[in-house]
C-alpha cells in the first residue's frame, strides 16, 4: 500500500510540476527589491540598508549574522548599513536570499515544523562545508554558501503539500521517498521561476548525481556534491553508502576521499558557520 501511495503521490507532484499546474512560491517583495537595487553598481551602502529595512527579520537576522563568527570581525555590529559595509554587495545578497527563504514558510503542524528544522539544519551543514571547501575549487565563498543553502530548496513545497495529505504526514518514510523522487526537479523548477544563475538552479537540479562527471575547472555542483555527501557520514541514509573513491567531485576538487572535511583543521570553522546559519 505504501509502495502504491508513493508512486501515486510522486506521480501527481511530477505531473503538476511539468504541465505547470504546480503552484510554486514566490519570492517575497524584498527580495526582488533587494535584486533590483543591487543591479545598479553605483548603489550606496545607505540605499541597501533602507531596502532591508523594510523587513523587520530579515533586518534582525542579517545583523545576528555580521556579529557572528562567519563574519570575523572586531567591533559589533548595531545597524544594516555597517552590516552592509563589512560583509560586502555581494555576500549581503547571497546572505539575504536565504534568510528571506526560511522566512517564506510557515509550517502548521508539529510534523512539517520538525521536517522544516530538517531541512534548514541539514542545508546550513552542507553551505558551512561547502563553504569551507570553497578554497579548493577557487570559488567565492559567499556563493559556495548560497549554493549549499539552496540545494534542497525543492523540498518545502512538498512537506507544505503534506500539511494536506494525512497518508504523507502520518508516515515520515513515505515522506522522505516522495521528497527523495521529487526534491530535484521540484527545486530546479523554483530557482528557475526566481531567476537564480544557473550555477545554482544545476546545483538543485543534479547534486544528488554523484556520478556526474564534465570537463574544466570544478564548479559549484561538484562542490555541493561532495559537501552533501560528507554532511550524511554516519547517518542513516542513502547517499552515506556512496563510495567516495566513485565519485568524479572529488578528484575535481583535489580531496583526498579518505579524510572528511569536517575531521579536518576546517571542521571548528565549518561548526561556527552552521550555528550562525542556525541562528
Amino acid at each position: 500500500m505504501s509502495s502504491n501511495m508513493e508512486e501515486q503521490i510522486t506521480k501527481e507532484l511530477l505531473d503538476e510540476l511539468h504541465s505547470d499546474q504546480m503552484v510554486l512560491p514566490s519570492l517575497p517583495e524584498v527580495a526582488l527589491k533587494i535584486r533590483e537595487v543591487l543591479e545598479d553598481p553605483d548603489v550606496s551602502t545607505q540605499r541597501i540598508a533602507e531596502v532591508i529595512q523594510t523587513d523587520a527579520g530579515l533586518t534582525a537576522r542579517l545583523i545576528q549574522v555580521a556579529n557572528s563568527p562567519l563574519i570575523r570581525g572586531s567591533t559589533r555590529i548595531e545597524t544594516v548599513e555597517s552590516a552592509v559595509t563589512r560583509m560586502g554587495n555581494s555576500m549581503v545578497t547571497n546572505l539575504a536570499n536565504s534568510l528571506i527563504v526560511q522566512q517564506m514558510f510557515q509550517p502548521t503542524t508539529e510534523v512539517s515544523d520538525t521536517k522544516f528544522r530538517e531541512f534548514w539544519d541539514h542545508s546550513a551543514q552542507v553551505a558551512a562545508i561547502s563553504h569551507a571547501l570553497s578554497g579548493f575549487a577557487k570559488l567565492k565563498p559567499d556563493q559556495a554558501l548560497l549554493a549549499g543553502l539552496m540545494h534542497d530548496i525543492g523540498m518545502l513545497p512538498i512537506i507544505k503539500r503534506a500539511e494536506d495529505v494525512p497518508e504523507l504526514l502520518n508516515d515520515n518514510a513515505l515522506l522522505d521517498r516522495v521528497i527523495r523522487n521529487t526534491h530535484t526537479a521540484i527545486g530546479e523548477a523554483m530557482l528557475k521561476k526566481w531567476e537564480f544563475p544557473e550555477m545554482f538552479v544545476d546545483v538543485a537540479a543534479h547534486h544528488e548525481n554523484v556520478l556526474r562527471r564534465h570537463d574544466g575547472a570544478a564548479d559549484f555542483l561538484d562542490l555541493v556534491i561532495v559537501a552533501n555527501l560528507q554532511s550524511y557520514v554516519d547517518k542513516d541514509h542513502e547517499l552515506a553508502k556512496v563510495d567516495w573513491e566513485t565519485v568524479p567531485a572529488f578528484a575535481k576538487l583535489g580531496l583526498d576521499t579518505s579524510v572528511s572535511v569536517v575531521d579536518m583543521s576546517e571542521g571548528e570553522n565549518i561548526q561556527e558557520v552552521h550555528d550562525a546559519l542556525m541562528i
